[in-house]
């Protein structure tokens, strides 16, 4: 009796310690142990009520993480770019829309619904069956043999560039390279659609991402010499939305927000 209590002691003591760690990363598993009890009870009650009524049961599945959730996901990144950005896009009715890397099963299917959009990604990815997505596979950190384009986006894909994440190459200076290449696609007052992570300073996440200051991509010379600024809008750290904001000033201690950037051409 005293050795199994002295173990438990020390499982405690193993659990307490585990938890305090995962703590910095925002998970409490003395919370999650909570629900996940009181949720396996509830479970099993329903169940017993289910057969009560005669109901029959093929075989069990059970899923007990959903009995507190929201009716989805209606904030964050992609959410709110994706649909912003599909909304301008309508709104421009541009003639011919490229878009290079962006999410399939978020923007670009928002835009294949109600017009065609012409999709480059490095990946592979196979003829869609929907006739508004016509896809080609391509590196944009190398110049591409693409008709120029009066509406260009890149949604949340150019802070991989080079990084190596998707088998492309190692480049340090993927992320300008690749935006360089972007505005060459684009005709004389065409838009641009640019969107990535941004944060109170730049920042390389080997390999996953990288992380810019709101106000950096003014300093690249692609685009302060041919583009202008339209709009600014931006996701912070709560996934909440600013809209038509000023990128000067974005809070100081944003950590992991997305800057979504409409340009116009003026060369």
């Amino acid at each position: 009796m005293f050795l199994n209590f002295s173990f438990k002691k020390k499982l405690f003591k193993l659990f307490k310690k585990i938890n305090r760690t995962l703590n910095i990363f925002g998970i409490d598993l003395r919370k999650i142990s909570r629900l996940s009890f009181k949720s396996y009870l509830l479970y099993h009650k329903q169940k017993r009520e289910w057969l009560k009524q005669g109901g029959v049961i093929t075989e069990k599945f059970m899923i007990i993480d959903e009995y507190k959730g929201n009716a989805g996901i209606s904030s964050g990144h992609y959410f709110h770019q994706d649909l912003l950005v599909a909304k301008l896009i309508f709104d421009a009715n541009p003639k011919r829309h490229l878009d290079i890397g962006s999410r399939i099963d978020g923007f670009v299917a928002h835009v294949a619904s109600f017009r065609e959009i012409e999709v480059v990604d490095i990946r592979e990815q196979k003829k869609s069956i929907h006739k508004n997505i016509k896809f080609s596979k391509g590196n944009f950190m190398i110049p591409q043999n693409i008709k120029k384009t009066d509406s260009l986006s890149c949604l949340h894909a150019i802070e991989h560039f080079g990084l190596g994440r998707y088998s492309d190459p190692i480049n340090k200076d993927g992320h300008i390279i690749g935006i360089n290449n972007l505005i060459k696609l684009i005709k004389k007052n065409g838009y641009l659609y640019i969107s990535f992570p941004i944060g109170n300073k730049d920042q390389v996440f080997f390999n996953a991402h990288r992380v810019f200051h709101p106000l950096s991509i003014f300093k690249y010379e692609s685009i302060y010499k041919n583009m202008r600024i339209k709009r600014f809008d931006y996701v912070d750290d709560s996934g909440q939305l600013h809209l038509k904001s000023d990128p000067k000033k974005v809070k100081e201690n944003l950590i992991y927000g997305c800057g979504i950037y409409t340009f116009q051409k003026i060369t």
